[in-house]
């Protein structure tokens, strides 16, 4: 197991180039067994998570190519289904919470799908109701095993479409949905779709593969079922959460940062609640440049009341950035409330934050206020462990604009999220090393 040590206190400078966006990958990678043909995916992230999914569609047979750094050939044409019922996909499926996507395309595909229950970052309950609540409707039958927490759906004689209204804005849930829906007969109606980016690009993959799918980008998708589909080349979006990160990472070290092609129309609300934190972020092309800044200062509202930053589903700010956030104002000059709605385990890292000299009251396990130091006194070096794979990202950038040396174990969980961050960071100036941990 391995460990990061980073001296703090080193402003960066330079630009970085954003990773393919893993959310998106997991989804795009799963669509490939859909078809029996060719499909060719490119700016795929070069992180655990997604070399997992990729290791588990080998497992089941596809023929998968690397044909150049973060591009790859898929190929479903024989799939062995008998994998999915083995002991080693029992163990390789629970170990990612992705995983669980590639049963909408082998129930429609193949009549069935199975799944352990998966793993994945342990930030509160994540259900999966939505999924199967969605395949049920569009005729699959459910099982569950309690003893081997083995998940199973099957419809023997195909899918047939309907309307259904989901229960929640689940990303996951829908896109497992939408790619069982594009082969089943008739039409399907999905309301109360997430609208992510990522579902966006999934489903103009899925088009370009022959799918019909209208409201490509609304909460209500309407797709008209294809007795088969074909390949397609689509390119994964860059990361909007890696991104995030390295605003986070200027913000906290004062650098002058450009952050490459970062795709400005997929971001959402991203810059502007970055700018309410009082970074002073430009839009340059299609790049953010970011220029060092000794202070930053929050605004509150109209009424002088304190600024609250929240998650919400897409367009709203997206959960994976809140603890960056929550980091980023320790060092502004000013106070904010973070409030976690969708996950109830996701702020409890900010004790590591506390102990680092943080002034962070922890309201209840989806509220936390913070009062800005103003890079008035500087956080204290520590050693610590990365809980998530989002805590993790934070507690390194903490790391960064700390005094001092900090050590952070478990660093497999960012390695889950972010691609070679250590040698990127090192390219722009930080002080940090990855070791073995001997104990």
């Amino acid at each position: 197991m391995s460990v990061f040590k980073i001296e703090g206190g080193h402003r960066l400078k330079g630009d970085i180039i954003p990773q393919g966006a893993k959310n998106e990958a997991l989804q795009v990678i799963c669509a490939v067994l859909l078809t029996s043909k060719k499909v060719t995916i490119s700016n795929i992230p070069d992180i655990r998570d997604v070399n997992k999914l990729i290791f588990i569609l080998g497992e089941l047979g596809v023929k998968i190519k690397k044909i150049a750094d973060n591009t790859y050939t898929f190929q479903a044409d024989q799939i062995n289904l008998s994998y999915l019922e083995s002991l080693a996909f029992k163990k390789d499926g629970s170990s990612l919470r992705g995983s669980i996507m590639i049963v909408g395309p082998l129930l429609t595909r193949f009549g069935k799908g199975y799944i352990p229950r998966p793993g994945g970052d342990k930030i509160g309950r994540r259900r999966l109701d939505t999924h199967f609540e969605g395949f049920i409707n569009l005729g699959a039958k459910f099982r569950y095993n309690k003893e081997e927490y083995f998940y199973g759906v099957e419809a023997k004689d195909g899918l047939t479409g309907c309307f259904m209204l989901l229960d929640e804005a689940s990303v996951t849930g829908t896109a497992n949905i939408l790619m069982a829906a594009v082969l089943a007969k008739g039409q399907t109606t999905i309301y109360n779709a997430a609208c992510e980016p990522y579902i966006q690009q999934l489903s103009k993959m899925l088009v370009k593969m022959g799918a019909k799918i209208q409201g490509i980008g609304s909460n209500r998708l309407i797709i008209d079922g294809v007795t088969e589909l074909n390949g397609c080349e689509h390119k994964v979006l860059p990361d909007m959460i890696e991104i995030g990160s390295w605003i986070g990472m200027a913000m906290m070290t004062q650098s002058e940062l450009t952050i490459k092609n970062v795709s400005w129309d997929n971001l959402g609300q991203i810059p502007n609640v970055f700018r309410k934190l009082g970074i002073k972020l430009e839009k340059r092309g299609d790049d953010i440049y970011i220029p060092s800044q000794e202070t930053y200062e929050i605004q509150g509202y109209l009424d002088d009341s304190i600024l609250t930053v929240s998650d919400a589903p897409w367009p709203g700010f997206t959960p994976d950035l809140l603890s960056i956030v929550l980091v980023c104002a320790t060092q502004a000059d000013g106070s904010v409330l973070i409030h976690q709605k969708m996950f109830e385990s996701r702020l409890f890292f900010v004790d590591k934050l506390i102990d680092m000299g943080a002034k962070v009251i922890l309201c209840d396990p989806h509220r936390a206020t913070v009062i800005g130091l103003n890079h008035e006194s500087s956080l204290r070096a520590t050693t610590m462990s990365s809980p998530d794979i989002r805590a993790g990202i934070s507690l390194l950038i903490a790391a960064l604009s700390a005094r001092g040396t900090s050590t952070i174990h478990n660093i497999d969980q960012i390695d889950r999220g972010y691609e070679r961050i250590d040698e990127r960071l090192r390219s722009i100036g930080a002080k940090i090393e990855r070791i073995e941990d001997t104990f």
